[in-house]
């Protein structure tokens, strides 16, 4: 049985994860968590796609005490979410975040006998957060694998995809529709297309209209990046 862990927020480069994954794995298994975000719907976007896409195995796991730790704009009410990209770390990113998720994942993973915890971090389009590099990534992993004396793959299929190419991987899959209305990616919890004001909707936008106005370029960028036929 090929099975994989997905972490889940409901937003556009996890649920594109998610699409595919259900595609090359045998089961799927997603895990969500609660960390008191500013943007709790997305708790419940996460809920209704799983059931949408029919995913029987989802996790919702108490991570509130990041909430307590991180100070960050996505978890601190009295923080304004910025409407541009700034130079350096920006107040949306929340120490730790992928630190505890990617673990707390590959422990779910173990348990239920997973071969991979698949995460949609992007360093194209990382936006500044340190915690969504490559090597970042890998090194965790190689921590990981040695603590649980494991071989636990951490999956990354967005990391060298521009949000163009994430649209067109979504596409490939038939789930363009599904992506531009039912996730969430606006830091300021708007389902669908979002506030149009923060760094996350301006980069979601920018990338679908690359995408539609030049598909079959992007398409063709993508198979050559990922491989598919």
């Amino acid at each position: 049985m090929q099975r994989a862990v997905v972490v889940f927020s409901g937003g556009q480069d996890s649920t594109t994860c998610l699409i595919q994954a259900m595609k090359q794995y045998q089961e799927v298994h997603c895990i969500t968590f609660d960390y008191g975000q500013r943007h709790r719907a997305e708790i419940e976007v996460a809920e209704k796609l799983v059931k949408q896409l029919g995913v029987k195995a989802h996790k919702v796991l108490d991570a509130t005490l990041l909430n307590e730790l991180a100070i960050s704009s996505l978890t601190r009410d009295n923080i304004p979410v910025p409407t541009q990209v700034n130079n350096g770390i920006p107040n949306t990113f929340v120490p730790g975040r992928n630190v505890l998720f990617l673990t707390l994942a590959a422990i779910y993973a173990y348990q239920v006998e997973a071969e991979a915890v698949i995460t949609g971090v992007c360093e194209t389009d990382f936006s500044g957060y340190p915690d969504c590099r490559d090597e970042f990534v890998k090194s965790l992993n190689a921590s990981v694998n040695l603590g649980m004396a494991s071989n636990i793959r951490f999956e990354t299929p967005l990391m060298w995809l521009n949000k163009a190419e994430t649209w067109a991987l979504a596409d490939y899959y038939h789930h363009l529709d599904t992506i531009r209305h039912n996730t969430l990616t606006c830091y300021n919890g708007i389902q669908g297309d979002g506030c149009g004001e923060c760094p996350a909707c301006h980069l979601r936008q920018n990338g679908l209209e690359q995408y539609m106005s030049h598909k079959e370029a992007v398409m063709l960028d993508l198979k050559k990046k990922t491989g598919l036929s």
